[in-house]
């Protein structure tokens, strides 16, 4: 009996834990951080100092990985991020109404805004997406997705870009950031696929994409409201001192014995771990620490000559676009399972003809892998030889041609 009353407890405190807020930057600082690794400012001779009151531009690459269809999230969800973030830190989110009276002249318009990219780093066309499959189940929080050798995806210029590595990410952190002037191969934030946006595959509590706007934050400079401490600080001071983070939806005011004022934490800061819809506000203190990054000689002031949120000023041919859908019912062919370990089916929909007609395969470079003329309108292609990764599909010729992507595990 008493066994059996100790695993039900664990069993609540696993449950309870589940629900509240991780954020991973904490983790990330102390065991993969070195700070003997910081890079310096921007000292070239086209670096420049702010403008009081300029609008900051950050143009950001998003490197989704996955392994499933569930994790190849859309453009759509991609881009309701990139709302959530303008809005955020802009201050023109419609939940800033909800920040409590006494807090009200601490909030802040930070002036930074965001963009998916449209100028590659070669200076090609690009919507600042890509996509790529990954052998990888989930990947820790050590860096991996970020090297293709990892079975992740190279980072971009991260002197021009934010990078933003969307996966599955092991365990509860919903995302973690590197501090700024860290080590130029590992500069950006990591966010958990289904945390990322505020529609499409998005979880809740976390489904407004504030886990988000909380990581840019850290890789803007900021710390947890709380100072990782009890009673801590966050070098900011206009945020009050907490004693600890804050989970849920706390009642205003949450006074405890760290408490300052009658008016106790600011609970609602994007800093603190409160769920998504109770988060509405950063403070001005946090606005001088963020913009002060991008100051003359400081680890982002090259953001201010970055330009590749200009579609004008791209060249040449776009960047592949891997991003061929797997074949729907409306297009006349059904394939399942996709993605394939084994063995493929190739099924005619809609009245469309498979008979007779020609199935090529191509490695994403444009090699042929395989072809073959199909000899009914269910057929089934063993796939089982194939290494991992993602294969084009094309099935007959000229107007009855159909393309499709293959994902092999």
């Amino acid at each position: 009996m008493r066994l059996l009353v100790s695993l039900l407890i664990a069993i609540v405190t696993i449950q309870t834990a589940s629900a509240q807020r991780n954020c991973g930057t904490e983790d990330y600082i102390r065991n993969f951080y070195k700070p003997e690794t910081m890079r310096p400012g921007a000292v070239n001779g086209h670096a420049r100092d702010t403008v009081p009151n300029e609008i900051i531009s950050i143009p950001v690459v998003v490197h989704l990985l996955f392994n499933t269809n569930e994790q190849n999230i859309s453009d759509e969800q991609i881009k309701s991020q990139l709302d959530v973030l303008n809005r955020d830190f802009r201050r023109m989110n419609t939940d800033a109404t909800n920040t409590p009276a006494a807090f009200r002249p601490m909030a802040a318009d930070s002036r930074i805004m965001f963009c998916l990219a449209q100028v590659a780093p070669d200076g090609r066309p690009t919507k600042g997406i890509i996509r790529k499959f990954t052998g990888k189940d989930f990947f820790l929080g050590d860096d991996a997705m970020k090297y293709s050798a990892a079975g992740g995806d190279d980072i971009w210029d991260p002197t021009k870009y934010l990078n933003i590595w969307v996966c599955s990410l092991f365990g509860r952190s919903l995302g973690y950031a590197t501090p700024p002037g860290g080590p130029a191969d590992k500069d950006g934030v990591v966010i958990n696929f289904d945390v990322f946006g505020k529609t499409g595959i998005v979880r809740y509590p976390y489904d407004k994409g504030r886990t988000t706007t909380h990581e840019v934050g850290h890789w803007l400079g900021l710390k947890h409201i709380w100072g990782d401490d009890n009673c801590g600080t966050d070098d900011v001071e206009d945020t009050p001192r907490q004693l600890g983070y804050n989970y849920g939806c706390p009642s205003f005011p949450h006074v405890t014995s760290c408490s300052q004022t009658i008016n106790g934490d600011m609970f609602m800061n994007f800093m603190d771990f409160t769920d998504d819809a109770c988060m509405n506000m950063f403070s001005n203190g946090q606005k001088q620490k963020m913009r002060g990054l991008f100051a003359l000689g400081n680890t982002r002031n090259s953001f201010l000559n970055s330009f590749a949120c200009d579609s004008t000023l791209a060249s040449g041919a776009p960047l592949p676009d891997d991003t061929i859908p797997t074949a729907k019912p409306d297009a006349g062919i059904s394939i399942f399972p996709n993605p394939v370990q084994v063995e493929l089916t190739f099924v005619a929909v809609n009245g469309y003809e498979l008979s007779g007609k020609v199935l090529a395969i191509y490695s994403t470079q444009g090699k042929l892998i395989r072809q073959q003329i199909l000899t009914s309108n269910k057929e089934k292609i063993n796939l089982g030889s194939l290494a991992a990764g993602i294969y084009i599909a094309k099935v007959g010729i000229g107007a009855d041609k159909r393309i499709m992507k293959i994902i092999k595990l």
